[in-house]
């Protein structure tokens, strides 16, 4: 199943995410879940979040990757909403 992760930053948290990038790339190369990624950003072009595409088996798999996420770890998240998704184009 796809499950789109959308998470959005506490405001004023971008050095939590830059001290923590390397970590949550290191995460979604290693386990091997993430069909998508990439960061939302701003209106000044900053990151300001996340939209991830996790390719599991179900909606638990899903929460359990979102909770492991190292970004989720150092508690950069204001919010976080997991969806199934179906992906029609692309």
């Amino acid at each position: 199943m796809l499950i789109a992760l959308i998470a959005r930053d506490k405001p004023g948290h971008l050095q939590t995410r830059v001290d923590n990038r390397a970590a949550h790339l290191a995460y979604i190369e290693e386990t091997g879940v993430v069909a998508q990624a990439g960061p939302l950003l701003d209106q000044n072009g900053e990151m300001a979040g996340s939209l991830v595409i996790l390719e599991v088996e179900d909606m638990a798999a899903g929460e359990a990757w979102a909770a492991g996420d190292p970004y989720n770890k150092a508690n950069l998240f204001e919010s976080v909403e997991l969806i199934t998704w179906k992906k029609v184009i692309g």
